[in-house]
């Protein structure tokens, strides 16, 4: 494992190092989509299951988690915030893809420049 042209050599330990660095922000990034993937699956599924209350009782109870605490509202009032987070949630996925993706390609480059080979043990 050497350094590509131009630049101070790195040593072997040095690369060691930064891939492994690369390899846990990358996984790291992997929890944080698969977790927010989680929770737009359970928005989406409270959702459908409201929407449906909305139609035929939009001012039955319900109760929402907020901070630990659960609080009583109605399907008329949570149905909109969930609406709101539900959208929130699928725009942070898609930033997170996005910069997954982008850190991907960056350590793919970094391996060629450096010509490192990573051997699955």
């Amino acid at each position: 494992m050497s350094s590509g042209s131009g630049g101070k050599a790195l040593t072997e330990q040095e690369i060691g190092v930064q891939v492994r660095q690369r390899q846990s922000e990358l996984q790291a990034l992997v929890q944080k989509l698969t977790d927010l993937e989680r929770d737009a699956e359970e928005h989406a599924l409270v959702l459908e299951t409201l929407q449906e209350a909305c139609k035929t009782e939009p001012d039955r109870k319900c109760f929402r988690l907020v901070g630990g605490v659960l609080v009583e509202r109605t399907v008329k009032d949570v149905s909109p915030q969930l609406e709101s987070q539900y959208e929130q949630i699928k725009a942070l996925l898609e930033t997170l893809t996005s910069q997954y993706k982008t850190k991907e390609a960056a350590f793919a480059e970094w391996q060629r420049d450096n010509n490192v080979v990573i051997r699955q043990r």
